[in-house]
C-alpha cells in the first residue's frame, strides 16, 4: 500500500503543480528578479503548494487515525498558510518566526519531543526542562535552514528529496513503519514537482514549499531517531550536513560583518559555487552529490561501531570546513586550516 500511495502522491503533485501555477500568477504570488536573485524573469512561487496537497492525500489514504496525523495536519496549516502570505506579501521576519514557533508548539503539545541523548558506553542524558526549548528550536531551524538553500531551481527540493530518501531508507531498517511511510509519500510528492521546478524553472516552490519541507523533515527526523544509539541527533544532523552547515556559516558570517540575522546577502554555498564559473544546472547537482555524500555519511554512522562513528564525525566536519574555506562561505580570508595547511608545506621545503 505504500508504495501505491508514493504512485498517487507523485501522480498528484505532477497533475497539481500547473492548477498552483496559474493560481500563483492569478493572485499575485511571484518572484520578481532583484540584484540578490539568479533568475532574470517573474516567475509563479507558492509551487509548494502542490507539494503539501499531494502529501496531504497520501496521510489521508495511508494514516487517517494515526495520533501523528492531526498535529502534523494543523502545524503544517500554520506553516502553508504563513508560506502563502509571505509569497504574496513578503512577511516581516518576526511574523514568520512567531508563527513558526506556533507550528513547532504543536508538535511538542502532541508529545513529540527530545527527552533525552543516548550516549556512549549506554549512558543517557536526560534534558529534562531542555526537552522543550531544544525541540522547539530543532524543529524551526531545520524549517528555515531548506528555506535558506531554496536559491536555485530545483536545488532545495532535490536536497529535500536526498534527505527524505535517507530517512525513509533508514527508519525501514529501524522497523518505523510510520516514519518510512510519511516519508515515502512525502518523497513522491517532492518527486512529482521536481520536474516544473528544475533549471530552467516553470515555478518556484517558494517559502510555502521551502518552510513545509523543512518543518515535515524535521518532525520526521525526531520521530525516526530518537532511540538511536550513540548520539541520538547525529544521524538527522550529518544527513542534513548541507542546509544545516550553510544557516550556521551565514550566521557566523553576519556576525562576522556585523549585520543583522535576518539580512539577506549572496554569500550562501549556491552562490559561492555560481561565483566561481559553474553554471547553475552544474551547482546543483554538485551540491545534490554533497548531500548524497552525507547521506552515505549518516547511514555508515548508524551502523558502525563506537570508533567507526567517531571517525565519520570528525570526517564529515573536516569536510564541510575544508568546503566552507575552499568557497569562501564565511569570507574570503577566512582558510585556517587551508593557511596551517601551506605553513606545514612550506616548513616540509624548507627542511
Amino acid at each position: 500500500m505504500v508504495y501505491v500511495t508514493f504512485i498517487i502522491c507523485f501522480l498528484a503533485a505532477v497533475g497539481l503543480t500547473p492548477l498552483v501555477r496559474k493560481l500563483a500568477i492569478r493572485i499575485g504570488a511571484t518572484d520578481l528578479p532583484n540584484a540578490r536573485k539568479v533568475h532574470k524573469t517573474i516567475m509563479p512561487r507558492m509551487g509548494g503548494l502542490a507539494i503539501y496537497l499531494a502529501f496531504i492525500i497520501g496521510m489521508l489514504i495511508l494514516w487517517p487515525d494515526s495520533s501523528f496525523t492531526l498535529p502534523l495536519i494543523i502545524g503544517s496549516v500554520i506553516i502553508i498558510i504563513t508560506g502563502i502570505l509571505d509569497d504574496m506579501y513578503s512577511l516581516s521576519p518576526k511574523v514568520k518566526i512567531i508563527a513558526h514557533f506556533f507550528a513547532a508548539l504543536v508538535i511538542v503539545l502532541s508529545g513529540i519531543n527530545v527527552s533525552f541523548i543516548n550516549l556512549p558506553f549506554n549512558g543517557v542524558l536526560h534534558l529534562y526542562w531542555l526537552s522543550i526549548p531544544l525541540t522547539l528550536l530543532w524543529i524551526m531551524g531545520i524549517t528555515n535552514a531548506i528555506n535558506l538553500i531554496d536559491g536555485l531551481d530545483g536545488l532545495a527540493v532535490g536536497v529535500s528529496s536526498i534527505v527524505i530518501l535517507t530517512i525513509a531508507g533508514l527508519s525501514l531498517t529501524e522497523g518505523n513503519l510510520f516514519v518510512f511511510s510519511v516519508s515515502a509519500i512525502l518523497l513522491g510528492s517532492t518527486l512529482g514537482f521536481l520536474p516544473y521546478n528544475f533549471h530552467p524553472a516553470k515555478i518556484f516552490m517558494g517559502d510555502t514549499g521551502s518552510y513545509f519541507l523543512g518543518y515535515i523533515i524535521s518532525v520526521l527526523a525526531l520521530l525516526g531517531f530518537k532511540n538511536v544509539t550513540l548520539f541520538s541527533l547525529v544521524v538527522p544532523i550529518i544527513i542534513l550536513a548541507v542546509p544545516i552547515s550553510d544557516t550556521l556559516f551565514a550566521i557566523i558570517r553576519r556576525l562576522v560583518n556585523r549585520r543583522p540575522l535576518t539580512a539577506p546577502d549572496k554569500s550562501h554555498l549556491h552562490h559561492c559555487l555560481l561565483r566561481f564559473g559553474f553554471t547553475q544546472s552544474q551547482t546543483v547537482v554538485l551540491i545534490y552529490g554533497m548531500s548524497a555524500m552525507f547521506a552515505l555519511a549518516a547511514i555508515l554512522f548508524s551502523t558502525s561501531t563506537l570508533l567507526g562513528s567517531m571517525i565519520i564525525i570528525i570526517g564529515v566536519m573536516l569536510i564541510i570546513e575544508l568546503v566552507v574555506e575552499g568557497v569562501g562561505l564565511v569570507s574570503a580570508n577566512y582558510k585556517p586550516l587551508l593557511n596551517t595547511y601551506k605553513r606545514i608545506l612550506n616548513l616540509a621545503k624548507v627542511k
